[in-house]
């Protein structure tokens, strides 16, 4: 009889490109810019290096309003070289007991827009945003890494992209980050979600709600949502949503964010998180 792929020793890894938030921080999709000399998006370089480096699934998180528009001007490009699948973040997307407050309209943030793949993904995976650049290496070094992570081991590991803070940033507006603090070993002592950061000279600053600017080391190791999880993840991210919703401070802008998501996991000795060093 005929060896599958898996008994031959292939282990599926898919990639979760978290793009709900395209059409509101962009402007509207049409308004995407290409970066490459035939009009590439930053997307089109993630799949790209992503599938060169043994990913063999792209799954792309978006609003279900933007499903066509989307598979047009970026899917479709994508499906000649790897399986592409859709999963939609909703708002109304709550845990039983919960509902949406009266007046919020902005999404629940990233580790919410992750659970949206919750009954579609049961191998090892990564996630990276759509509109942040990766490189080759730290894909290459991630799917080594989750080639090798048992799927429910429990803990659980966790692995992340750490890249020097200030080679993150732009001059053109501001970025979120998760500010990470490594020891020795490289292991994750905690992460924090940055938002509104902004080149400082050789360094950084990020914007408090109250209008403040707090300085931060260009050096800092710094996050951008390239996480590598098992499938282990999945109901414990949706435990700690129910938990995110019942102590929210700001029911209007609150976001579940995954590096508050996985530092929760981390504290009650669910995960083990691990950085893979990146060269940028």
């Amino acid at each position: 009889s005929a060896i599958s792929p898996k008994q031959k020793g292939w282990v599926a890894l898919t990639l979760v490109i978290l793009a709900a938030g395209m059409g509101s921080r962009y402007g509207g999709m049409k308004q995407i810019d290409p970066i490459g000399p035939n009009g590439e998006f930053i997307i089109d370089y993630s799949c790209y290096d992503a599938i060169r480096a043994g990913f063999d699934r792209i799954v792309f998180v978006i609003k279900k309003e933007n499903l066509e528009l989307f598979r047009e001007s970026i899917g479709c490009r994508v499906e000649p070289y790897a399986k592409v699948e859709y999963a939609f973040q909703d708002i109304n997307e709550l845990p039983d007991g919960f509902s949406v407050p009266e007046g919020r309209v902005k999404p629940w943030g990233t580790a919410h827009a992750l659970l949206a793949t919750k009954d579609i993904i049961d191998d090892n995976f990564a996630t990276i945003n759509a509109d942040d650049f990766y490189g080759y290496e730290a894909f290459e070094e991630m799917a080594a890494r989750l080639k090798a992570a048992e799927p429910y081991a429990m803990p659980m590991p966790i692995c992340f992209a750490a890249y020097r803070l200030a080679n993150t940033l732009t001059d053109n507006g501001t970025v979120s980050r998760g500010i990470c603090e490594l020891d020795e070993n490289g292991s994750l002592v905690s992460i924090t979600e940055r938002t509104k950061i902004s080149p400082a000279g050789a360094d950084a600053e990020y914007q408090e709600d109250d209008g403040s600017w707090v300085p931060l080391s260009g050096d800092a190791a710094a996050s951008m949502n390239f996480f590598g999880f098992t499938p282990a993840f999945f109901p414990v991210a949706a435990n700690y949503f129910g938990k995110f919703l019942s102590e929210m401070k700001d029911p209007m802008k609150a976001e579940f964010y995954l590096p508050l998501a996985v530092t929760w996991a981390q504290e009650d000795s669910l995960a083990t998180i691990n950085a893979c060093h990146t060269k940028a």
